[in-house]
């Protein structure tokens, strides 16, 4: 029998071994690794490395990205972003966390340019960059017109086309740039800010052909949607094909569905400003005939006007006038005069039928006492030997009272 207090002591591991041991096994036996889950609790170190957790409803993982990987991303993660992470399985030993190392990351579902394409529209929509109140109206005619694309692209054969049928001898400015590839869009920013800075550049077109979404990147890029809001001149977009739809377009003053289309926006067709011109003038030539017929009517009617008014005949009017008044006025004052003579005669004949010398005049006399003047009207009133004062129509008599008597009533 063999002695147990023979046997070979255990190996004991530090903790450090055991976390070293331990992420060389997963390193070796797991290796690299597609995982799915959703991103929550994400942070941005100062080292530009991005931290965050890899969850499911019922685990959890810790994930690092670091600054190189996350430099190249064409989206933002954020979290609730469902993701594929490929990265390798391993251990943080300082903290004894078991950790991804992620090598790349796509968002579930759909691919990664759409949902750059649409973090960046919610953002830049929500700082006002597409606000239909910021976009500036195309002047009618424009004395040069700016070009931003590729010299040897199709676009540029477009705009120099349509340039030439609708507005001939318009200037056209080249600001060449690339249109697709890696730093396309710092290119286009800076030609754009170059025709910008030219004073007799009236409209800048931002165009270029049909492509790819991936060809497309960079006119959906932040730096081109800044360099379009710091534009002082109006700009059209003319951007791959009419279903392309790129955030340049959102933030430009007006979207053109191709690059000849946004030629044809900004230069006005010079067949239909010929016959709009020619249309003006007959109206404007109309009007003034009407105007001049007009003028010649008023002119007309007051030389007649004059002619009626002129002093002498305004004289003879106004002494037909004053002879048509005299004669109103003597008849007038002829038949007031014999209303009121009229009116006289009856009152005086009524007058005179009143008067107690219309009564003397039918042979009355009227008595007096010459004592004190009172009327006799009965006998015993005086007596034999009295005066009396008697007035007849025409004058009077004085008299004395011999007899007095009182005369027999009238027999009935």
């Amino acid at each position: 029998m063999s002695d147990p207090s023979a046997e070979v002591a255990p190996h004991v591991y530090s903790v450090s071994e055991l976390l070293a041991g331990l992420r060389g096994l997963l390193e070796d036996r797991v290796g690299r690794l597609w995982v799915c889950g959703e991103v929550s609790n994400l942070r941005r170190g100062p080292s530009g490395h991005c931290y965050f957790t890899l969850k499911d409803g019922e685990a959890q993982i810790r994930a690092v990205l670091f600054r190189g990987l996350a430099r190249r991303l064409l989206f933002e993660p954020e979290d609730g972003l469902e993701v594929l992470v490929h990265g390798d399985l391993s251990v943080y030993e300082p903290r004894g966390d078991l950790q991804l190392l992620v090598q790349a990351l796509e968002p579930r579902g759909r691919g990664a340019l759409q949902l750059a394409f649409e973090q960046l529209r919610r953002r830049l929509e929500a700082e006002g960059l597409f606000d239909a109140a910021r976009k500036r109206p195309l002047p009618a005619f424009p004395r040069t017109l700016g070009v931003v694309t590729s010299p040897r692209g199709a676009a540029i054969r477009d705009v120099i086309q349509v340039s030439g049928q609708r507005l001939p001898g318009v200037p056209l400015l080249l600001a060449p740039a690339r249109v697709q590839g890696p730093g396309a869009e710092h290119e286009l920013a800076a030609a754009l800010a170059a025709l910008d800075a030219r004073p007799e550049v009236d409209v800048i077109l931002l165009v270029r052909g049909g492509g790819s979404v991936e060809d497309l990147r960079p006119f959906n890029t932040e730096v081109v949607a800044r360099a379009l809001a710091a534009c002082a001149t109006p700009v059209v977009t003319g951007v791959g094909h009419e279903v392309d739809l790129c955030i340049a377009d959102l933030v430009a003053d007006l979207r053109a569905a191709t690059p000849s289309a946004a030629a044809a926006a900004a230069l006005p067709d010079h067949r239909a400003v010929a016959a709009r011109l020619e249309r003006d003038a007959r109206r404007l030539a109309a009007g003034a005939r009407r105007a001049l017929e007009r003028a010649r009517a008023r002119f007309d009617g007051q030389a007649d006007g004059l002619r009626v008014q002129a002093p002498s005949a305004r004289l003879v009017a106004q002494r037909a006038r004053l002879a048509g008044a005299a004669r109103a006025l003597r008849r007038e004052a002829r038949a007031r005069l014999d209303t009121a003579r009229a009116r006289w005669t009856a009152a005086l004949g009524r007058l005179d039928s009143l008067s107690p010398l219309a009564v003397l005049g039918r042979g009355y006399a009227i008595a007096r006492r010459a004592r004190d003047g009172t009327i006799v009207r009965r006998a015993d009133q005086v007596a034999a030997g009295e005066r009396l004062d008697v007035r007849v129509a025409e004058a009077e008599i004085e008299a004395e009272v011999c007899a007095a008597s009182a005369l027999d009533p009238p027999r009935r």
